[in-house]
């Protein structure tokens, strides 16, 4: 991990890049405001927003014995901007890169933390598709030459590490060499550990379960050391049995948003810390 202030989202690549004869326009060209613009998302999967709760308690009045009702609606997201809000001083612009298995809990996450921050949200898989005319075209691309596609996903991911202010859901090839380890070092990388039936349920409802299960458990097998080379890391079922949650679906994107700024503002207390004492007396 190296937090650093980076370059804004908006100092962007101006030339294309063309591994293996792959032509890119500039992934990052779609960023040319230089003002803001927050990610807005319906959040609508199984893990959903909960709606604010209402908390009540009785307090005895001490001049009439009536009892008072306070009621308090608590708003789930608030927690997370306010959270947010407390860690971006030390945070500096510092890009995080979201590594695990690609599905709809990782992506809403990832889209729900670049708003908290006031970040911009990308997934690098989608800028390589993308850039190779499509998701069907990008598969065909890998398939007739792996190697080149590898070259193309690290260059998206060059691209997006030179710059600061964003959430970047990660795919698989960014685990898979160390050159691309090396350029997530230049933010903060966690790993959104889902399970791998979740992700089937969730993202291949329309598969046979006997098919898939294998597929995801296998590709979870391989890619689970990748995952944990991240500088900290997130469980789906951790988080719901410290929350006290049976099933899994209980927990929400507020939940999973607030424990990753959790682990951000540890990272940036640590590095804080190494920094400080690395001082001369």
């Amino acid at each position: 991990m190296e937090i650093i202030a980076g370059t804004t989202a908006t100092t962007m690549a101006t030339q294309s890049i063309t591994p293996k004869g792959l032509k890119f326009d500039p992934p990052l060209s779609l960023l040319h405001s230089q003002s803001y613009a927050p990610i807005r998302t319906s959040l609508q999967y199984p893990i959903i927003s909960r709606k604010p709760r209402i908390t009540t308690r009785s307090i005895a009045d001490d001049t009439t014995s009536n009892t008072v009702t306070k009621v308090a609606a608590e708003d789930p997201s608030f927690a997370v901007k306010k959270k947010a809000a407390g860690i971006s001083t030390e945070l500096k612009g510092t890009s995080i890169f979201l590594v695990g298995m690609n599905n709809a809990i990782k992506t809403h996450l990832g889209k729900f933390l670049a708003d908290a921050l006031r970040y911009y949200y990308f997934d690098s898989d989608s800028l390589v598709f993308e850039a190779a005319g499509g998701e069907s075209a990008a598969k065909a691309f890998r398939e007739s030459d792996e190697k080149g596609y590898q070259q193309a996903e690290t260059e998206v991911l060059k691209q997006l590490s030179s710059m600061g202010r964003l959430v970047v859901c990660a795919g698989n090839g960014a685990v898979q060499s160390s050159a691309n380890l090396a350029l997530l070092r230049h933010g903060i990388s966690l790993w959104i550990d889902v399970p791998p039936g979740m992700v089937a349920r969730m993202d291949h409802s329309g598969f046979p379960e006997s098919e898939v299960l294998p597929q995801l458990f296998a590709l979870y097998k391989e890619m689970r050391d990748g995952y944990a080379t991240a500088d900290a890391a997130v469980s789906l079922q951790k988080v719901a049995s410290q929350l006290g949650y049976d099933d899994l679906d209980a927990v929400t994107t507020e939940d999973m948003t607030l424990e990753v700024l959790k682990e951000i503002e540890k990272l940036t207390r640590k590095k804080k810390m190494m920094e400080e004492a690395a001082r001369p007396f």
